[in-house]
């Protein structure tokens, strides 16, 4: 059944009654050649490209949940590809044109907004790193534009501009960024992929893998043993505990991220601002409420649920950006679980037990990262090898001293 605005005409005309579930709720069969463990974005695109680019055919992915109800449907809904380094900047740009043909692609309206990013800078050294970040997207292929003061007052008069702490000093505008409804993201990916014969499968969390001389025979579950020909793992926060069950330790720590929403307002933001002298980033959603975050909690948590000092901290940071959101009211806050990695890039890779394929270390940038994240670990399942975009995202890197570090402070996972 595919969506059109006849569609919705005609439903309306006769009381709805012709539509049908989005997607199926199969038994679980006894075997499939792949299975993704993890029915957020991330596994829920896999299984979706596994299927219509590289014609896999028995797919399961596996949920201990429902579908929409992990970190998808908690984050800030914000999509870019203004990074600096060669290993990333190319599949985030990969990513954000996956992005611009997505509704198309699964004919699903996911509310895809591109109405820019804006960087600030408070600092002539920081204005001069993003001339170089600017630099190198423009070389990758993705648009760029550095903005003067003027130019951002024009754009975002309501800034605080005049005695300001952190002075603004311009800022590197992405035109192409912008925001996607999140969880519609996942229902998009779900619905695609079960029209292409893929078994979603809810509430069934898995419990162990079922390994025999160094290879994976299938997962243990919550409804019972599932065997597989190869089995790939996208679980984000969770990833070090499901892992785990496989023997397997991960460079990688879990924090909570808060984000939060005010009541609804009037359009005010023209798209994504982000505070550059504190860790702090708004954009305003359809309803009109301010969706904003800032830093994660200082401490390993599996909690979806976050501190105090944090709210208190990402607060300050809105207030010395726009002292007006301080006549907001505060409607809403949820948290995220965060896998973050020694040097704040993902891993995709292959792990050490045959057919047991890892997709991970997302940090902050998991939902930008989504169509690209499942394309690419799609294409290492079907084939064996990594995609031209993530030939850089292997677990070896930090025994090679290949690091991927953005931000430059090392093997801190707290601080990325």
């Amino acid at each position: 059944m595919r969506y059109s605005g006849f569609r919705v005409l005609r439903e309306g005309l006769f009381g709805h009654k012709g539509w049908k579930p989005a997607w199926r709720d199969p038994a679980p069969k006894t075997h499939y050649d792949i299975i993704i463990v993890g029915g957020g974005g991330h596994g829920l695109a896999t299984a979706h490209y596994l299927a219509k680019i590289y014609g896999e055919k028995s797919i399961a992915v596996l949920e201990k949940g429902w579908i929409g109800g992990g970190n998808v449907g908690r984050n800030t809904t914000i999509v870019r590809s203004n990074y600096l380094l060669d290993g990333n900047e190319p599949f985030y740009e990969f990513s954000l044109k996956l992005w611009e043909g997505l509704e198309q692609d699964l004919n699903y309206n996911a509310m895809v907004s591109q109405r820019g990013i804006l960087n600030l800078c408070h600092s002539d050294a920081q204005r001069d790193a993003y001339r170089r970040r600017g630099n190198a997207m423009l070389l990758n292929g993705a648009d760029a534009e550095l903005l003067d003061p003027d130019q951002v007052r024009r754009m975002a008069p309501f800034l605080n501009f005049d005695n300001a702490r952190f002075p603004i000093k311009g800022g590197l505008l992405q035109r192409r960024g912008g925001t996607v409804r999140h969880d519609a993201v996942a229902w998009g990916y779900a619905r695609a992929a079960d029209s292409r014969g893929v078994d979603i499968i809810q509430n069934c969390e898995v419990t162990g893998f079922r390994i025999e001389k160094g290879r994976v025979k299938g997962v243990e579950t919550s409804r019972g043993f599932i065997g597989a020909g190869k089995v790939g793992v996208a679980v984000a926060g969770s990833s070090s505990r499901v892992m785990e069950k496989a023997g397997m330790r991960l460079p990688l720590e879990s924090h909570a991220l808060q984000a939060f929403v005010s009541e609804g307002l009037k359009p005010v933001l023209p798209g994504v601002i982000t505070f550059g002298a504190g860790h702090f980033y708004v954009s305003q959603s359809d309803k009109g409420g301010l969706v904003f975050g800032g830093d994660i909690d200082g401490y390993n948590s599996y909690a979806q649920r976050g501190n105090l000092p944090v709210i208190e901290d990402v607060c300050e940071g809105g207030m010395a950006l726009m002292p007006m959101i301080g006549r907001a009211r505060l409607l809403r806050m949820w948290g995220g679980i965060m896998d973050m990695s020694m040097d704040g890039s993902p891993i995709i890779d292959r792990t050490p037990v045959d057919g047991l394929y890892f997709n991970g270390g997302w940090c902050y940038g998991g939902f930008k990262a989504t169509p690209a994240s499942g394309y690419v670990f799609a294409h290492l399942l079907s084939t064996d090898q990594p995609h031209d975009t993530a030939t850089a995202y292997r677990f070896d890197r930090f025994r090679r001293g290949y690091l991927i570090d953005e931000k430059g402070v090392g093997a801190q996972p707290n601080l990325h």
